[in-house]
């Protein structure tokens, strides 16, 4: 217990703030194929967020939809997802703005998990 009182305050104060495109910038924590259409997959993403995150603003894109979830514990993005059409449903990219701290809450990738397919 005591070691999660110390690197949580540590975790929070390296991260700072980050805007959408500097999250994009980085490499996709998750890229996978859903059966889903995009807004199919964003509304499910919705449903399984909304307790712990809130609503998220999903803004339409030329080939689909981007997914800006919000911060848990305060104001800005912490994950962006780009959805696009595909034939068969579509191609989905998880950007997460801290994802290289291993502490980091996984509710949006396991939302990500569970809405690919179902």
């Amino acid at each position: 217990m005591k070691w999660g009182v110390v690197l949580l305050p540590l975790a929070l104060a390296m991260t700072g703030c980050a805007t959408v495109s500097e999250i994009n910038e980085s490499l996709p924590t998750m890229s996978v194929i859903s059966g889903k259409k995009p807004l199919e997959y964003a509304h499910c993403l919705s449903e399984k967020l909304a307790d712990s995150r809130g609503a998220l603003q999903i803004e339409p894109q030329k080939d689909g939809v981007r997914v800006i979830v919000a911060q848990k514990y305060s104001s800005g993005p912490a994950a962006v997802f780009d959805i696009e059409n595909r034939a068969s449903g579509s191609s989905i990219k998880l950007h997460e703005r801290i994802s290289n701290v291993p502490i980091r809450p996984h509710d949006v990738r396991n939302a990500a998990t569970e809405c690919i397919s179902g």
